[in-house]
């Protein structure tokens, strides 16, 4: 999903990925923060759509001395006043942002939403809770040689085809396989 210049050559780290994560939920953007830090990512948190756009410099007109670099937009869904629906449009209507990667958040597994989101450009869709795993595989899934696939899109493409794919990572919903557990309150204060 990312290119590999991202990667620090000295780290395994992303120290100069920036991420702009939107919740309106604080502790799903504590948990979300958190987990990008460990990933050594520099962190933008904003509890709307709105607060995303204004920080975009997208509710009005700027200038390119006020621009803002971002390599990564993960947002939830369901917030009030502005869906993540709604915002990635407007970020996928952009001449500015519009290459940048859009991840879309959401308690509920609902796959019209999901298929929706997909298709209007997002990159990837996460059922929460969103786990260290989960932006492991959004951030490490450019070593790979083989592209990640949304586990929506392998539904598809095994229809498609008499044989099933070989086991590529899915790179959707939290499932209980996992072996990574989402952080609880507790550990956000460490």
């Amino acid at each position: 999903m990312f290119s590999r210049l991202w990667r620090s050559s000295e780290t395994d780290g992303f120290g100069d990925v920036h991420v702009l994560a939107v919740d309106d939920s604080l502790v799903d953007r504590k948990v979300i923060e958190r987990l990008l830090k460990i990933t050594s990512c520099k962190v933008t948190a904003v509890d709307s759509g709105w607060r995303a756009l204004q920080y975009l410099g997208l509710d009005q007109e700027k200038t390119s001395a006020d621009f803002v670099n971002v390599d990564l937009i993960i947002t939830d869904y369901c917030m009030p006043g502005m869906t993540g629906y709604e915002l990635l449009k407007k970020i996928k209507g952009s001449a500015t942002f519009r290459e940048v990667p859009v991840v879309i958040m959401s308690s509920e597994n609902v796959v019209a939403r999901i298929d929706r989101c997909l298709e209007e450009g997002a990159e990837d869709f996460i059922v929460k809770p969103v786990k260290l795993s989960d932006v492991k595989r959004l951030m490490f899934g450019a070593k790979e040689e083989k592209p990640s696939f949304n586990k929506r899109k392998l539904e598809e493409m095994s229809d498609d085809s008499s044989t099933s794919p070989q086991s590529p990572k899915s790179t959707s919903s939290s499932s209980s396989s996992s072996s990574t557990p989402p952080f609880s309150p507790s550990q956000l204060e460490q």
